[in-house]
C-alpha cells in the first residue's frame, strides 16, 4: 500500500513538472577562479592596495679651474724707431669654482586603487586617488600605472616598485600649504634676477 502511494506521488510529480526538470549545482563555474586559488584582484572594478615605498637620492658635484698668463717685452727702438722706449707688460687671469648639491626624497604610504582595464596579456591598468583633510589642508595622492597579475600578493597588495609606467602625485592645498609657496613679488624678482 505504501509502495503504491509513493509510486503515485512520483508519477504525479513527473507529470506536473513535465520535461522542465533540471539538475542544478551549487557550484557556479565562471572559468576564472580555481577552487584552490587565492581571491586576488583580477577583473575590472576589483580593488587592491599599492604599498608606496619610494626613495631617491641625487648628488651632483662640480669643480672648475681655469688660469692663463701672458707677458710681452719690447726693447728700445733703433734708427728711425728710436722714439720707442723699452717697455714690458704682463697679465694673468685665473678662475676657480666649486659646488655640490645633494637632494634626497622619501615617500612611504599606501593607496587603494581600482582596476580600470585588463590588457590582452593579462596586465592590469590601475588608478586611484586618496584625499586626506587635516585642519583645512588637503593632502592628495594620485596613482596610475600597469601591474602584472603575478605581482599581486595573496593579501591583495602590490609594491610600488612593481608598478610599470607609474605616475605618483602628491599634492596639497589649503592655508598651510599656501604659506609654503613664495609670494608673487618674490617669484617676480626670482624670474627677473
Amino acid at each position: 500500500m505504501i509502495k503504491k502511494f509513493l509510486t503515485a506521488i512520483l508519477v504525479a510529480a513527473f507529470v506536473i513538472g513535465g520535461s522542465g526538470v533540471e539538475a542544478k549545482s551549487l557550484w557556479v563555474d565562471n572559468g576564472t577562479l580555481s577552487l584552490y586559488a587565492d581571491k586576488k584582484a583580477r577583473n575590472v572594478g576589483d580593488i587592491l592596495t599599492i604599498v608606496i615605498n619610494e626613495s631617491t637620492t641625487q648628488t651632483a658635484s662640480k669643480s672648475r679651474n681655469n688660469s692663463k698668463s701672458g707677458s710681452v717685452n719690447v726693447g728700445t727702438g733703433t734708427g728711425i724707431f728710436d722714439f720707442i722706449k723699452a717697455f714690458s707688460a704682463s697679465g694673468s687671469d685665473s678662475f676657480q669654482a666649486d659646488g655640490s648639491a645633494t637632494d634626497t626624497s622619501r615617500f612611504n604610504g599606501q593607496i587603494t586603487v581600482t582596476i580600470v582595464e585588463v590588457l590582452p596579456n593579462d596586465n592590469m591598468i590601475v588608478e586611484g586617488t586618496q584625499s586626506i583633510w587635516q585642519n583645512r589642508d588637503e593632502h592628495k595622492i594620485t596613482l596610475r600605472g600597469v601591474i602584472r597579475r603575478d605581482d599581486v600578493t595573496m593579501n591583495n597588495t602590490v609594491p610600488s616598485t612593481k608598478v610599470a609606467d607609474a605616475s605618483i602625485k602628491f599634492d596639497g592645498k589649503g592655508p598651510l600649504n599656501a604659506k609654503q609657496r613664495q609670494g608673487i613679488i618674490t617669484q617676480l624678482f626670482n624670474f627677473l634676477f
